[in-house]
């Protein structure tokens, strides 16, 4: 059951004119990290898309039973079966698994703050704030700090931990004939659920002896793990198992490392299953458009939230009747908008012409013809239809 409180705040014009003004700074420091971004990153785009292109025409796919030491340095492709026979240990709870990673994750029960928040105007310029804080239990990984709850009395988190989390990666991973290093394996996804025994709870270390009881496979520490209270700990285990994997990445030796190209960042592509080269840098490739994208829409967000703090003290001025400040904002936010989108276009038409600077021209001229071509059409139109009135 949540504990609920309710903040009401309230706030003169004059003190919301200040703060808009003091919006107006962050909103000026804004814009230009928009432009950098976008800048940015139509340039780490384009590097990406020629350092993958580069990668795609170079890549030679391989047998993972031999090394073949004609590809050494070469970009390779291979598949096959990860595998170790290391035996994985936690070293505190005595968990061990044949696997290429064992992982050990710590949760505890403890206090959550969430909170909300409405502004309503008041007439005058002033405002209103009333904020509701609930707190309720969760589990959690993390340590929550308390101390900065809004009601931290009453709402006392611990302060650490039983154990942090760990991961144990086995030493000698192989891929066939090649040694896979830690780049990689870390890239290796589909950790499954580890269920400790009692056999482990017997074995854990000495200072956590008497502590632990064993519930659906993971160690708890507390009264009763069907009705947690504040500050009982879980500690539950994953493992990763031998399994197929595609790898493209430089041939050294018997092992493998990153490929730089020529431009762009480092190639290292792990994927599960047996995947074709040319399917992993499509996949590469839509990684790198979905990013692109996502970038842009970051730059765009933070220009117009910008332009959006150097317009809002105009409605704040207009908060003295709040139906006009209402107006005044709806329309502050539209012209940020509008602006923000106008200028993320042209800081991406510079980057593009900076970088590409022949199909920008292309494009822009095909744009052009596209333009005439349906003015001519169009005044053609009106010139038939005043005939024919």
């Amino acid at each position: 059951m949540a504990d609920e409180f309710t903040d009401i705040t309230s706030q003169s014009w004059g003190g919301r004119i200040l703060d808009s003004i003091k919006g107006i700074l962050v909103g000026i420091i804004l814009v230009p990290i928009s432009v950098i971004l976008l800048f940015w990153n139509e340039n780490r785009a384009v590097d990406t898309a020629r350092g993958l292109k580069e990668g795609a025409a170079a890549v030679v796919s391989i047998d993972e039973g031999t090394v073949v030491p004609a590809n050494e340095r070469k970009l390779v492709h291979l598949s096959g079966e990860a595998t170790s026979s290391e035996v994985l240990r936690d070293p505190m709870f005595a968990v061990s698994a044949t696997a290429i990673r064992l992982t050990r994750t710590v949760e505890m029960y403890q206090w959550k703050e969430e909170k909300s928040s409405e502004t309503r105007k008041k007439l005058g310029g002033g405002s209103e704030t009333v904020t509701n804080s609930k707190y309720l239990k969760t589990w959690s990984a993390s340590l929550i700090n308390s101390a900065d709850f809004k009601e931290p009395e009453n709402h006392r988190n611990p302060a650490a931990m039983l154990a942090p989390p760990l991961p144990t990666v086995a030493s000698d991973v192989k891929l066939g004939a090649f040694k896979l290093p830690s780049g990689v394996i870390a890239k290796m996804t589909g950790d499954e659920p580890l269920a400790a025994t009692e056999a482990d709870l017997a074995k854990t270390a000495p200072e956590l002896q008497g502590k632990l009881k064993l519930d659906a496979g993971a160690f708890y520490v507390g009264q009763d793990p069907t009705s947690p209270a504040l500050g009982d700990q879980r500690v539950t285990f994953k493992v990763l198992k031998p399994a197929v994997w595609s790898v493209i990445a430089r041939q050294t030796g018997d092992t493998l490392e990153p490929f730089v190209p020529h431009v762009g960042p480092a190639i290292e592509r792990v994927e599960s299953g047996t995947v074709s080269a040319d399917l992993m840098f499509q996949h590469a490739a839509s990684e790198n458009a979905m990013l692109t994208w996502g970038l842009r829409l970051g730059g765009f967000v933070l220009m117009a939230l910008g332009l959006g703090l150097i317009i809002k003290p105009l409605s704040v001025l207009a908060d003295v009747l709040p139906f006009l400040g209402n107006v005044i904002g709806v329309g502050g936010v539209i012209t940020a908008m509008l602006l923000a989108f106008v200028g993320s276009l042209v800081v991406i038409a510079v980057a593009w012409f900076a970088v590409r600077p022949l199909l920008t021209i292309g494009l822009g001229a095909v744009a052009l013809v596209g333009l005439v071509m349906a003015w001519r059409r169009g005044k053609r139109r009106r010139a038939i239809a005043a005939l024919q009135s």
